[in-house]
This record gives structure tokens, sequence and C-alpha cells, in this order.
């Protein structure tokens, strides 16, 4: 009898695994399908961020002399120079001094032109002259080979793991002497960040101040009325989403729907600076994602009990106070998650800022696709995104804390 359980608890232990391999294998396209569309893009940003080889690269032999380099306000000495200007010579042979000089414009503001006209320069010289007279040519090509601050900016470029890139998107930078400071000359990814926020709470508060009354109003209709009314409310989805935008911007632009209205009217003499600005930017943005915090607070008003809110009037409550005490709490989950919702996109949000913001409603993704794009910076770019998923992550942690487990306190 023994032998025959054990057999039998063997081969029940045998069907699980194979009913557990089973779920596993039905899973892995969807795991395969995470790590290659969402893993590997953010690893990928995060390991670019601090991982930068090109000036090691570039200059090896120089980085290496300057690791001798022990007083920063004084000039390398001759050996370094010497090798720098030797390498310089070969980069330009080898068509490579226009990507040093984008580095170097990094690392220092006003070098490209510099290091391109002085590899030039250096270039035109024989082996004999680039051993006797090139230090002397380097120093003469620009007054900035003879500042110590841009030695140690080429040093700091050159270590192939930073967190420059870091610092920079803080408006910090590292001093040889004082150490991590403000930065002097541009100061603006930390106000960048404070208008990203301040525009997705604005977002997020008009969206939930529009979007409360109509998904209560939804909430008390009869299944059929608010089954088509939400297809109204859905048609957002199924529009696309350059339409939308261009929309506004016809709605929106000096001689648009709006200022042509209102001067009909004779309610205004000149048009309104409407377009390509901040106030652009949050309308489009509610009107795209209005339907982000209506469903969410739908589905909990729906299946909210009225008879709560007929039982505290009927025992003498009114209704704005019965409505606070009793419906409104009930809501918040939906609410809560609504507004995550919202928020947590609009931060991220890029496609219609860049549409219909212009300079003044620009957020700090548009900044992050400048760099991918434009200024092919993209370390910085790293670094910038990997600071807003950290805020993001940040900000879902808090929700997570204190809203989620009020929401189960209220279940």
């Amino acid at each position: 009898m023994s032998s025959l359980t054990t057999s039998e608890a063997g081969q029940a232990a045998s069907a699980r695994r194979k009913k557990r391999l089973a779920a596993f294998l039905f899973v892995v396209p969807l795991l395969l399908f995470i790590i290659i569309t969402f893993v590997a893009p953010i690893g990928t940003m995060l390991w670019r961020s601090v991982h930068h080889p090109t000036v090691a690269e570039l200059i090896p032999l120089t980085l290496a002399e300057l690791e001798r380099w022990g007083d920063h306000k004084q000039l390398p000495d001759d050996k370094t120079l010497q090798v720098f200007v030797k390498e310089l010579h070969g980069l330009n042979e080898q068509r490579l001094s226009g990507k040093l000089s984008e580095e170097f414009n990094r690392a220092y503001t006003g070098m490209s032109s510099v290091v391109k006209s002085t590899a030039r320069r250096v270039g035109r010289l024989d082996a004999q002259e680039l051993q006797s007279q090139g230090i002397k040519t380097l120093l003469d090509a620009h007054r900035n080979w003879s500042k110590p601050e841009l030695w140690y900016a080429i040093e700091r470029a050159g270590k192939v793991y930073t967190y420059d890139y870091y610092l920079t998107a803080l408006d910090l930078e590292l001093h040889p002497d004082e150490g991590i400071q403000v930065r002097q000359d541009t100061q603006i990814y930390l106000q960048l960040y404070t208008k990203t926020l301040n525009m997705a709470l604005v977002i997020t508060l008009l969206c939930a101040l529009l979007g409360y009354p109509l998904a209560y109003y939804l909430a008390g209709l009869p299944s059929n009325r608010a089954n088509l009314l939400l297809v109204l409310v859905l048609l957002p989805f199924w529009t696309s989403l350059l339409v939308r935008t261009t929309s506004w911007i016809a709605l929106l632009q000096t001689n648009g729907v709006i200022n042509s209205f209102l001067m009909g009217i004779g309610l205004i003499s000149q048009p309104f600076e409407m377009l390509y600005t901040s106030f652009a930017t949050v309308v489009a943005m509610t009107h795209i994602l209005l339907p982000f915090m209506i469903l969410p607070l739908y589905s909990v008003m729906r299946g909210i009990d009225p008879s709560y809110m007929r039982a505290a009037l009927s025992l003498g409550d009114k209704p704005i106070p019965a409505f606070a005490r009793i419906y409104f709490p009930m809501t918040l989950p939906g609410l809560s998650a609504g507004a995550l919702l919202v928020f947590i996109i609009s931060v991220g949000y890029y496609i219609t800022p860049a549409l219909v913001g212009g300079t003044d409603g620009q957020m700090i993704s548009n900044i992050i696709a400048f760099h991918m794009q434009r200024s092919n910076n993209w370390e910085l770019a790293a670094a910038l995104g990997s600071l807003l998923l950290g805020l993001i992550l940040l900000l879902y942690w808090v929700y997570d804390r204190f809203v989620g487990a009020s929401n189960i306190k209220l279940g």
C-alpha cells in the first residue's frame, strides 16, 4: 500500500511539473516580448548614461599622460602636450578630428571649431616640425589650449565610466578644487523638470475636474444610454494622435477658429497668442488624456450601490455633506488610479508638446529627443531619461505606499 501511495504521489508531482512547464511555455513569448521591447531598451539607456569610451578610444595616450597631472591649476607638462599633438595629427589624417571636436565641445563649450582648426594646423606639420614646433603650434592655435580647466575637462571626458552626464542633467558640475557645485554657465534641466511636473499636475487636475462629473453622470444612467455615451468618451482613442493634435493647431493658431470667432463677435480686437505656448500644450494634452481619467472613475462609480446615498438622505443628511462623507471616499480608488495614469503619461509625453507647445510649451521629453536626434549626445539623453524614469518610479512608490494602502483600508 505504501509503495502504491508513493507511486501515485510521484505521478501527481510529475503531472504538476508538466502543468507548470506548459504554463511557462505559454508565457515565454510574452516574457521575450517584454525583455526585447522594455527591459533591454531601459537597460541600454542606463548603461549608456554611465559608459562613454569615445574619448578614451580617440586619445588613449594623452589620457594616460594626464593621469600623472597633479596640479590642476597649471598646464600639463610638455610631454603630455606633445603626445596630444601627435594624436591630434593622427586623428586629422584619419579624418576623426571632427568626432573629437564634438566630444570636447560637450566637455568644454566652444571647442568644436577650435579642435577642427587646430587639427588642420597640426596636420600641415611634417614629422620633424611636429616634434620641434608641435606644442607651440597647439598653444598658438587658440587661447583655450592654455587654460588648465580645459585639460581638466578633457581628463574628465576621457573616463570610460562617468557620472558627469548625471551632473549635467542636474545642472551641476565637478570643479577640481571645490568639488560638485551648481553650474555657472547654463541651468536649464532642473527648470525643465520643474516645468514638466507643474504642467503634468495642471493637466491631471483639469482631467479630474472635467472627468469626475462626467463619470458621475454616466454612472447614474441606464446601461444602454451609458454605453452609447461611452463611445463618445472613447472616440479620441479611435482617432489618430496626429489628427487630434493638428486639429488643436487649427483651433488655436492666430487666424484659427477660436480667434476668428472671438473677433467676429467683437469680444476681442486682436487675436490671442495661444498656439506654441504652455497653454496650448495643457489644453491639447487634457483633451487627449481625459479618457484615462474617466474610465477608471466610471468603473468604480458603476459598482457603488446608490442605496448608500439614499439611506444617508433619508436619515436627514444634506446632499453635499452626504456626497463628501459617503460617496466621494468610495470613488477614491478610481480617482487615484486615473490621476496616476494621467500624471505619468503626461510627464513623458513628446508628440503633442513638440507640435503645439513650441519653445514655451516644451517638456523634458522634448529635450531628450533633441539630444538624441540633433545634438547626437545620447549619453546625456540617457541620463535625462534615467532621471525621468527614477522620478516616475518614485511617484509610483509614493502612490503605492500611501494612496494604495488607504484604498485597501477603504475596501
